[in-house]
């Protein structure tokens, strides 16, 4: 019998790319779009695969999926993704952890260096006809700044290497995280206060989880210089947006520039699109055509290690 994939992303055109990979085990493929309809809902009772985005596969979908051996993730995060639950259905989760380390940290670096240029304000001043580099006030040699990175895991590293190149200081705060291998990048291991405190930008590359929900709250932005940016192309719920408002329209920080939400897409009335001293971009930190090739294959062939006996590449837990 044919094994049943099910494709519950959308979003990325056809999918010749995962049914050239899945050919190789004569799979089925139901493409539902989504997780929340009840033919969605039905596909999944019969998925021996399940492969998915940003969708939820809540521990209720799990309990459904009794033919399941793996969930594979089409992404980096997996905090859309009930991983105990899984385990305790025997099901593998793989997740794509790799597919888009340049991107993302080149995405974090050019935030970084439109806020350090005011790049934004100067673009609107020309375009209004107004030849005046005072727009953006007061700017400073990026060359012996410092950049704190919260999460030095593969985006993080590559991060520091290529602001390391721009002439800044890294340091860095990750409990997990050997502080040889933080050494070694030429980096400085520090907690966290010491890290708002020093940083002249923060960037965020740390997953989401009960321990790094909001890590970047009140109290963190009271300790930031206020000549300081705060950089994000992790995930939206790192940071306590309400906070972040206050502290940018007060002057307790100089601004931030956000690649990621709490809740993506934001309703238009949402305050921080419309503060000019944040810059806000469409979760876009991971896209190129490369890494979009990349994330898919990755994503498909995780499924046929799976079903063809094997152990993910990549698996975010542990199945006996």
């Amino acid at each position: 019998m044919k094994p049943t994939v099910v494709i519950a992303y959308s979003g990325f055109g056809d999918l010749e790319v995962e049914r050239k990979v899945l050919s190789a085990i004569d799979a089925q493929i139901i493409h539902t779009g989504n997780l929340t309809t009840p033919d969605a809902l039905a596909a999944v009772t019969q998925a021996d695969a399940l492969m998915v985005a940003l969708e939820k596969v809540t521990a209720e979908i799990m309990a459904t999926m009794s033919r399941c051996r793996v969930v594979s993730r089409a992404g980096t995060g997996l905090d859309n993704i009930d991983i105990a639950a899984a385990t305790a259905h025997g099901i593998w989760v793989a997740y794509v952890p790799d597919y888009s380390i340049d991107e993302v940290s080149t995405h974090a670096i050019a935030l970084l260096l439109a806020q350090a240029r005011g790049i934004p304000a100067l673009v609107q001043a020309t375009r209004a006809s107004r030849w005046d580099s005072s727009v953006v006030g007061k700017l400073y040699r990026l060359k012996g700044q410092t950049l704190g990175v919260i999460g030095f895991g593969r985006i993080g590293q590559v991060t520091a290497e290529k602001a390391r190149g721009l002439g800044l200081n890294i340091i860095v705060y990750d409990p997990y995280v050997d502080q040889s291998a933080i050494q070694s990048a030429g980096a400085r291991l520090v907690d966290l206060e010491t890290l708002a405190r020093e940083s002249d930008f923060v960037s965020l590359h740390t997953p989401l989880d009960e321990a790094t929900r909001e890590i970047i709250d009140a109290q963190f932005l009271a300790q930031m210089k206020p000549t300081a940016y705060l950089i994000n192309a992790a995930r939206g719920p790192l940071i306590d947006e309400a906070a972040l408002l206050a502290a940018v329209r007060s002057g307790q920080i100089a601004g931030a520039a956000l690649d990621v939400l709490t809740v993506e897409p934001p309703t238009p009335d949402n305050p921080l699109l419309h503060e000019e001293r944040i810059l806000v971009t469409p979760h876009v930190a991971w896209y190129s055509e490369e890494a979009k090739i990349d994330l898919r294959t990755r994503c498909a062939e995780e499924v046929v290690r799976v079903l063809s006996g094997e152990r993910p590449r990549t698996p975010a837990n542990q199945i006996v």
